[in-house]
């Protein structure tokens, strides 16, 4: 069986998913594709649900302008990177507003998911995208400790990358007042300079291909 086809499996099997109770779904992907770069962001919001793709409104709207500060459109993003996250279906709000942070049996139970695509793809880039998905992998007391670095580190025996990122909420100031702002550039630089994201580059014009 091709790799892309156990990835297409997986997904399939992923949207069947009804495992936490008090999330809802359906449990929500990027496309199936091959990749050596995964971005890992924290759980859809209510309006990713709907559509049904990550990153697909305000937040994505942001997170988009600085991929494309350094060389993909959102279309070609979506093309070439795998996007995965912490948690796949929508955590709900909070009682005074907001959405809901996932809670540890929920990030658990849906871990399986995203290690069965490190396993299947195994990325040599990870970008993570807010606390919660960088905290899954580096330890974040925190956000200026991390942003704005390489972490090099082994997932299960694989070598790989980790460049963490903001979460690019509306509701969040930090990516848009100092220290942030200038450590976001900084690390918008680094994942343009890293060889993994010139190789994306070089394959614009089709899915990547191991």
């Amino acid at each position: 069986m091709s790799l892309i086809t156990k990835i297409k499996q997986h997904q399939s099997q992923l949207k069947k998913c009804q495992q936490c109770p008090d999330m809802f779904g359906p449990a929500v992907s990027g496309k199936a594709l091959i990749s050596p770069v995964m971005l890992i962001g924290q759980a859809p919001g209510d309006k990713e649900i709907l559509i049904p793709k990550p990153f697909a409104w305000t937040a994505g709207k942001t997170l988009f302008k600085w991929f494309n500060s350094i060389g993909l459109t959102e279309e070609e993003f979506r093309n070439l990177i795998y996007m995965s996250a912490v948690c796949r279906c929508f955590p709900g709000k909070k009682t005074k507003g907001g959405d809901r942070v996932p809670n540890k049996t929920e990030i658990k139970t849906c871990s399986r998911w995203l290690n069965r695509e490190i396993e299947l793809l195994q990325p040599k880039l990870i970008l993570p995208v807010g606390k919660l998905a960088i905290s899954q992998y580096l330890e974040v007391k925190k956000l200026t400790d991390v942003i704005g670095k390489v972490h090099s580190t082994k997932l299960n025996g694989l070598a790989v990358d980790m460049i963490p990122l903001p979460h690019p909420s509306g509701a969040s100031t930090w990516h848009i007042t100092e220290p942030g702002k200038s450590l976001l550039q900084k690390t918008l630089k680094l994942i343009k300079a890293h060889p993994v994201w010139q190789e994306v580059l070089r394959n614009k014009k089709g899915t990547i291909k191991k």
